[in-house]
């Protein structure tokens, strides 16, 4: 018994298999000869990562067995990460192989480092993989993410934790972000987390009501107050007693309005449309808004008392664009939902889709990406889905599209997570990464990422 990861070598030629036994300390190595040799091992150990040689017996001079236990390999365990290798028409195979769903590939004569850095990417993919069905699954049934939000960038967890704060704080919260980022369900999160949460939690997106409409909508009005009022409506700042009010894009609030808005948050009374009676009302402010209420407040479009009232707490929420890794672990949550709504089955992602997702600049942030994936759940043909059903294959991002990019991706994703769950500590996340704190110093500095303070 060990707790190293299981590696599967399929290889015919037993001076390459001594060779790559002995080349790998960091993992269990199992070797297998043949097609049935390699499938009794795949049930025997299930291995995460297999590297195999098309080269096969009875055809060691061809391809034909190789690529035979290839399909053998990912029908039965589809998430496993196959390394294919070939000396023969290696660009036809290579094409062949990873069209099949192979990992990657590699030319012989074998070049032990070159590979080894191949092997543990592969081990960092399967392992981000699993940690993504891991969370949406739990996202999928479980009532305890705040807000829903299926996040495991340390930008976004941030986010939710100043939330966590001012939850119980009796002030106003102003989520600033752009459309399509979470600002209502980080709403709905902060209600919950709240001591109002057995009260009311009552939204009015201020954008999609007319101009004339929305006091009513707000503050409600008295029978007769005006043509067609024949009975008596309370407005959403009362149905909210007790709870919270979430006003969404506020910046659409017009200006005699907002006089009416700031004089009940400084007295916390109301008057109904066409009533003379001071209503009070105990109800809690989390406004949102995509503008610049600033650059607003200069324009003289949006008053500055209000804008003070209104924003004692502010939390700005990152784009999707700025939550590395958020993108392909919110793309596995909504395969899975719209999955299961749809009747249908997928194997996942193709790499290219997985670099695609990464690296799309996302301007409809959330939103769109939950689109794309309705849309490629009901359109797509093939078992896996590809950058090509989720529209992603733009001009100018073929580079973004190749294994490599895939690669860095994935360790890039696999570094945030790692941090962020061991709460931006560079000793717990190099353990959890299974390597050294210079290393882990390294590839930060490779990829860009920012040490912690």
């Amino acid at each position: 018994m060990t707790d190293k990861p299981i590696l599967l070598v399929v290889e015919d030629d037993p001076g390459l298999q001594r060779q790559l036994k002995w080349s790998y300390d960091d993992q269990e190595v199992i070797i297998a000869g043949d097609r049935d040799a390699a499938m009794e091992a795949l049930r025997t150990h299930h291995p995460v990562v297999v590297t195999l040689d098309l080269g096969l017996p009875p055809d060691p001079d061809g391809v034909t067995e190789g690529f035979a236990t290839l399909e053998a390999i990912l029908q039965a365990r589809p998430a496993t990460k196959v390394i294919v290798a070939s000396g023969h028409g290696a660009r036809e195979s290579a094409r062949r192989a990873i069209a099949m769903g192979a990992f990657d590939f590699y030319h012989k004569p074998v070049d032990i480092d070159e590979l080894s850095l191949i092997v543990r990417r592969a081990y960092h993919v399967a392992g981000l993989e699993a940690e993504n069905r891991r969370l949406a699954d739990n996202a999928m049934g479980s009532d305890k993410v705040l807000g829903g939000i299926v996040t495991g960038a340390p930008e976004m967890i941030k986010v939710a934790r100043m939330i966590e704060r001012v939850a119980t704080a009796n002030v106003s919260v102003m989520l600033l972000g752009a459309s399509g980022t979470g600002k209502e369900l980080l709403a709905r999160g902060l209600h919950n987390a709240s001591t109002r949460a057995k009260g009311a939690f009552v939204a009015i997106n201020c954008a999609a009501i007319p101009e004339n409409l929305l006091e009513s909508e707000l503050f409600g009005y008295e029978r007769g107050a005006f043509t067609g009022a024949v009975k008596m409506q309370e407005g959403k700042i009362e149905l909210a007693e007790g709870g919270t009010l979430f006003l969404d894009e506020v910046g659409d609030i017009p200006l005699p309005l907002q006089v009416k808005l700031l004089r009940f948050l400084q007295e916390r009374v109301i008057e109904r449309i066409g009533g003379r009676k001071q209503i009070p009302v105990d109800v809690r402010i989390v406004c949102a808004t995509h503008q610049n209420l600033e650059e607003m407040i200069g324009q003289q479009r949006f008053r500055e008392d209000l804008f003070y009232r209104l924003a004692e707490i502010v939390v700005r929420i990152p784009g999707l664009r700025d939550r590395p890794g958020d993108a392909a672990l919110l793309g596995q949550y909504f395969l899975t939902k719209f999955s299961r709504e749809n009747g249908r089955e997928f194997k996942g992602f193709t790499p290219d889709a997985i670099a695609a997702m990464s690296d799309w600049h996302w301007p409809g942030n959330v939103r769109e990406l939950e689109n794309r994936l309705k849309r490629a759940v009901i359109m797509a043909e093939g078992n896996r889905l590809s950058a090509n059903d989720l529209d992603l294959m733009a001009k100018g991002d073929e580079a973004s599209m190749t294994l490599k990019a895939a690669r860095e991706t994935a360790d890039r994703m696999a570094i945030r997570r790692s941090l962020a769950r061991g709460d931006n500590s560079i000793s717990v996340a190099a353990k959890l990464l299974g390597i050294s704190r210079p290393t882990l110093y390294d590839l930060m500095k490779q990829h860009g990422i920012e040490v912690p303070d």
